[in-house]
């Protein structure tokens, strides 16, 4: 991937990213992963990991800054947003950029730097292309004619909010 010269006004942001992977991996709080979401040129939210600090294995630093920001401008979608991250997003956390349909990501260290520190999601890659009754986690459908209900209702309903 090519290099941008020095003087990208996007460098500062990435490197707050950078900064805060840092800086949380050394307190001990969860891993070397941190996350900005900027608007109109500024940061709006910032993340880190924070998986063993609050024992939520969802705290992923673009989650956590993607909490930050939906609260902060009062939304559950930051079109107009973009997103700085220390390293390639996980599955988890790339589904959650898409919902949250920030305009662009940015990245520095990729999924295979990260899998060779111990953070490997590459089984989760491949589950998800197993048919459902080939994976490792045993998925029982159950009660569907009863679920449909809610979705029957929601479907009809000329009030709701699509997100």
């Amino acid at each position: 991937m090519q290099q941008q010269p020095e003087s990208d006004r996007r460098y500062p942001f990435m490197r707050e990213a950078i900064r805060l992977s840092e800086e949380n991996m050394r307190t001990g709080k969860g891993g070397p992963f941190g996350a900005v979401i900027v608007k109109e040129g500024q940061i709006i939210a910032r993340g880190y990991n924070r998986v063993l600090e609050t024992r939520d294995p969802t705290a992923h630093a673009e989650v956590v800054a993607i909490r930050e920001a939906a609260k902060l401008l009062d939304v559950f979608h930051l079109e107009g947003c973009e997103i700085y991250t220390s390293c390639e997003p996980c599955p988890m956390c790339l589904g959650a950029i898409y919902w949250a349909r920030l305009d662009k990501m940015y990245y520095a260290n990729t999924k295979e730097d990260a899998a060779a520190i111990g953070f490997d999601d590459q089984f989760i890659y491949e589950e998800l292309d197993r048919p459902v009754e080939h994976r490792r986690l045993q998925s029982v459908q159950m009660l569907r004619d009863e679920a449909q209900q809610a979705f029957r209702e929601w479907a009809a309903n000329p009030d709701k909010t699509p997100y």
